[in-house]
């Protein structure tokens, strides 16, 4: 399957949401790496491609398990004993054993054109399922990652890859179980797979690279702190993930063997600063909130797969009274559209809290332009980007929304991402850019046909009833 064109220079945006606001007719142009060099009013110059509708930057995925699509919307037949997490878990864990690297790649390259037509341009790629289905690992222990960074090349969308650190099957230090070998690495054996990871995603721009902990279950602090020291330069300023506090029965455990909640327990050994992406992080109290705002950490929520599994609602608008940071992620992949994910968080905190309006700082205006503002600082800050939006410096990712859409008629650009976000209407991503390369064009991307071929075909081998 071919990989997508070259760079391009400077594009025309009609209406674009820049650092300083909504301006029009302004140009976007970038340096060979994709990034942006320059946003500047100008109605005159040749430019190589123009968006006549509302253009945003490009909303980052920071949490993204793609193995987890081959299941999606298969874990809905109710199993006496098996209607919680843990339930859904071990379906997750038999069809993890049927994939191998090709077929992972399939997967990943579907799902990632799939996130790009619907608005994302980048994906923090939370990964776990590094050796063979017995445990042994692959000749190139980086082989299942390679799968991963490749779909995403193909596909032209950014990747952060978070290969992950298991080490354990539970706080009491309890053996992996025989479905968790696949992911399981003792810390040596982690930083080996860590250099290979560092050498793939090297000189690439659409490339990055993160630690990942897969949770306090699954890994010691004691463990977290040492592999980010020994690794060194590989992880020089790298984001740091790990899922916490996700379940209610993930608290009572830590608290029975730490006398201390998950997210206290992780603060008070671990230095947790703003490199850090906290996943879910659904049941913290008050004072585990303050901890949050103060370190600037950002908060991974993925409301869509946090309501399929039970989780429970995360309590956002606390998070943002403090002004903390926050972002979306797709997780198990039930849904890739970032508008629905940050609809239903938004709708979340309306249900728990009975008002409207909740995640829109007073005297903001647009609750979907805040919404999408935030979502964007957060994912690029958990993806290790400091810069972000359409200004200078920041990566060179844009999306179009088709302006001309009927049920935007007659709006305003802020009205247009209300009604995109909370009104639903059918996909209006239009043409998506990242990095400087167009990747989808009019509402669709080239290769989606082809890959969706492959996708269908290598899914109906599976016997996942």
């Amino acid at each position: 399957m071919r990989t997508l064109g070259s760079r391009l220079t400077t594009v025309r945006c009609a209406t674009a949401l820049t650092a300083s606001g909504w301006q029009n007719n302004c140009v976007v142009e970038f340096d060979a790496s994709g990034r942006i060099q320059s946003v500047r009013q100008d109605t005159a110059s040749a430019v190589d491609l123009c968006l006549d509708g509302v253009v945003i930057a490009g909303i980052p995925n920071l949490h993204s398990h793609a193995h987890q699509k081959a299941i999606a919307g298969l874990t809905e037949h109710r199993v006496s004993g098996q209607d919680d997490f843990w339930g859904w878990r071990e379906l997750m864990y038999r069809t993890n054993a049927m994939l191998d690297p090709q077929q992972l790649q399939v997967i990943a390259r579907y799902l990632y054109i799939d996130m790009l037509q619907k608005g994302y341009t980048s994906v923090a790629e939370f990964h776990y399922l590094h050796h063979q289905p017995d445990g042994t690992p692959y000749f190139d222990r980086s082989e299942m990652s390679a799968r991963l960074l490749g779909a995403a090349s193909e596909a032209g969308i950014a990747i952060t890859l978070l290969p992950v650190l298991y080490c354990r099957g539970g706080f009491r230090d309890e053996p992996v179980q025989h479905a968790q070998r696949r992911f399981s690495n003792s810390p040596d054996d982690y930083l080996k797979l860590l250099e290979g990871c560092h050498s793939l995603c090297a000189q690439d721009p659409d490339r990055s690279l993160g630690f990942a902990a897969h949770s306090l279950r699954a890994v010691s602090p004691k463990d977290i702190c040492a592999v980010i020291e020994d690794a060194g330069e590989l992880l020089d300023n790298a984001p740091v993930h790990i899922h916490v506090a996700e379940q209610m029965r993930e608290v009572n455990d830590c608290l029975a063997v730490n006398r201390a909640r998950p997210v206290a327990w992780l603060y008070d050994q671990c230095e947790v600063t703003d490199r850090w992406c906290l996943i879910h992080a659904t049941h913290v109290d008050p004072d585990e909130q303050v901890l949050l705002a103060k370190s600037g950490v950002t908060v991974g929520l993925c409301p869509t797969t946090e309501a399929n599994l039970g989780d429970g609602i995360f309590p956002a608008s606390e998070l943002m009274a403090s002004e903390g940071c926050f972002g979306i992620g797709s997780d198990s992949q039930v849904c890739t559209s970032p508008a629905e994910e940050l609809r239903l968080l938004e709708y979340s905190q309306r249900l728990s809290l009975q008002r409207r309006t909740v995640l829109v700082p007073d005297g903001a205006g647009s609750n979907g332009r805040a919404l999408a503002t935030a979502a964007i600082t957060g994912g690029n800050r958990a993806q290790g980007e400091h810069v972000c939006g359409l200004q200078p410096g920041a990566r060179g990712d844009l999306v179009e929304i088709a302006s001309d859409h009927t049920e935007f008629s007659g709006r305003t650009p802020d009205q247009i991402l209300d009604t995109w976000i909370f009104s639903g209407p059918d996909n209006p991503v239009q043409n998506v850019v990242v990095g400087g390369k167009h990747v989808v064009h009019d509402g669709v991307h080239p290769l989606m046909e082809r890959a969706s071929a492959s996708y269908r075909q290598m899914v109906e081998t599976f016997n996942l009833a």
